[in-house]
């Protein structure tokens, strides 16, 4: 894939830039400073690991990434365009059309079928991709028609990942997507979003507490106690398919 190292349009910047993000929860005694200063860039095309134990602040800046919490200072930026210089209506349409998200519970609408489901994602897109050949590609085509308490976890997630993806979103972000799911199905899923990463370019940024996913990502960012330890490009990957834990 050509764009997958390269920087963006602006070749000064990364793709998405993290700078001097701090974040804090409570005031008071019960203040916490949860992101201390965070700066950090990953280029179009990674997939990027968030690292780090419980309360190192890395889903917060996930969601800070995402336009779903604020910073108290510093800033995101995507292709140049910082999102603390949109207001709420311009950041709401730029979360539609740019982002997509995957938690670790599935949020399926529970009366909609599985290919209803993904259809949610695409309507909130001008660009969204095929959704019979992205059911395919999730190997979910002849589960289109069930709901989704008639399908596995594994696949439920699926879903979700195929609601997220179907927009075409320059960047995928993923909280603990596997946090929920068994030692092989949570392989068959991230292999699943490597795969899409190489299909369809996204940039992905995923959030996990476990170490041995860091193996299968272009870039690893270590968090601990709301700082960076660690910020490093992987020399060699490994396929998700063989990652071990």
């Amino acid at each position: 894939m050509l764009t997958k190292f390269l920087y963006s349009e602006r070749s000064d910047i990364m793709f998405l830039e993290i700078s001097g993000i701090k974040k804090h929860f409570g005031e008071g005694e019960s203040r916490v400073e949860v992101l201390k200063g965070i700066d950090a860039g990953i280029e179009k095309g990674e997939i990027c690991v968030l690292l780090g134990p419980s309360g190192s602040g890395k889903s917060t800046l996930l969601n800070i990434i995402g336009g779903i919490d604020s910073a108290d200072s510093g800033y995101i930026a995507i292709n140049g365009e910082k999102t603390a210089d949109m207001n709420e209506k311009k950041l709401t349409v730029y979360r539609r059309k740019h982002l997509g998200y995957i938690f670790q519970m599935y949020n399926l609408i529970p009366n909609l079928n599985i290919k209803e489901n993904v259809e949610v994602g695409a309507y909130l897109s001008d660009n969204p991709l095929d959704v019979d050949e992205l059911l395919r590609t999730l190997g979910l085509y002849e589960h289109r028609h069930k709901l989704p308490n008639q399908l596995s976890g594994g696949q439920q997630q699926r879903t979700a990942i195929g609601r997220a993806i179907v927009k075409n979103p320059d960047i995928l972000l993923c909280d603990e997507p596997t946090g929920a799911l068994d030692y092989n199905t949570s392989k068959e899923i991230l292999k699943l979003i490597e795969n899409l990463n190489q299909k369809y370019g996204s940039t992905v940024v995923m959030v996990t507490h476990n170490d041995a996913i860091r193996n299968m990502a272009d870039r690893v960012i270590k968090l601990r106690d709301g700082v960076i330890r660690k910020n490093y490009v992987n020399e060699v990957k490994i396929s998700a398919e063989k990652l071990e834990w």
